[in-house]
């Protein structure tokens, strides 16, 4: 289950301060370019977890994240 897809405009939200990525990419915005499969579904039991969302922020920079992470917009 893919909750979002290529083209549209999200917002990374990273709610825990200590996780590495805050200070990074909290609050940035992008563009999700490309989904790619994996297998972290098997690991995990949530079949949520079987995409990472590719996304092309405003600043430049290109960041692999889950859905967790992201919010449209």
């Amino acid at each position: 289950m893919k909750r979002f897809e290529v083209g549209d405009s999200v917002r990374i939200d990273i709610p825990d301060e200590t996780d590495p990525d805050y200070e990074r990419l909290h609050g940035r915005h992008g563009t999700i370019v490309e989904i790619i499969s994996d297998d972290a579904d098997a690991l995990t039991g949530d079949e949520r977890e079987g995409h990472l969302f590719r996304v092309d922020l405003d600043n430049g920079a290109t960041v692999d994240v889950r859905w967790r992470d992201l919010r449209p917009l």
